[in-house]
């Protein structure tokens, strides 16, 4: 079977990059038979020019990023004779949010949105691979890096304070997002997954953040 490094490179050829992986157990949420789920994100910097200059993205059909993701991690899968899954286009729906934390490199944050070990609250999920059998996995950070996070800044960063340790106040958030100071999120992605000092890290261009704010926002 092909190995962790192996598989690593064919996604980064193609734009991802692995974002945890874990075996599965019962209870977990795997298709049956899956031996090892791996865990596709984002590959920074260089992940939108790759995205934009694709067919989907110029043929002026719907959901071109989705539609990519179906394309690209359905062939990274089938070629290492996998299962491809996605977070969109359910049901059934996958419990993403729930494999990302046990893949060990991803946490609830200070705000309660999911947190990545390289990719802080910029972090999304284009897919998975279930493979049938086991393979040998990097040990997982341990420790979400919010731990050594002294300022916390993603705190204070939300001017509706719509995004705090008590939860996500959805009405808030697309309140401010209509006014004038709003349009810094909507052009450049959202303050407080910017002010994740990890996030700033990522590499993220503003063009893709302001691509799935218009989503978000309609």
């Amino acid at each position: 079977m092909t190995g962790y490094v192996d598989i690593a490179a064919s996604a980064a050829g193609a734009g991802l990059d692995i974002f945890g992986g874990f075996h599965p157990e019962p209870g977990d949420g795997a298709p049956d038979g899956t031996g090892t789920l791996l865990l596709l994100g984002p590959r920074e910097p260089g992940f939108w020019a790759i995205v934009t200059a694709a067919p989907e993205w110029r043929d002026g059909a719907a959901d071109p990023l989705d539609r990519w993701s179906v394309r690209v991690v359905g062939r990274l899968a089938r070629d290492i004779g996998g299962h491809a899954l996605f977070p969109f286009g359910g049901p059934p729906w996958h419990p993403f949010y729930p494999w990302a934390v046990r893949s060990g490199r991803a946490f609830a944050s200070p705000v309660t949105l999911l947190v990545h070990d390289t990719a802080g609250l910029m972090v999304s999920y284009r897919g998975a691979i279930a493979l049938p059998g086991r393979i040998d996995l990097p040990a997982p950070p341990g420790a979400s890096p919010c731990e050594s996070c002294a300022g916390r800044p993603c705190l204070a960063a939300c001017p509706p304070r719509a995004l705090t340790a008590r939860g996500y106040d959805l009405p808030a958030c697309h309140a401010f997002l209509d006014t004038a100071p709003g349009a810094d999120c909507l052009s450049a992605g959202c303050l407080v997954r910017r002010a994740c000092p990890v996030s700033q890290a990522y590499g993220r261009l503003p063009e893709q953040s302001a691509h799935h704010m218009r989503l978000f926002h309609r």
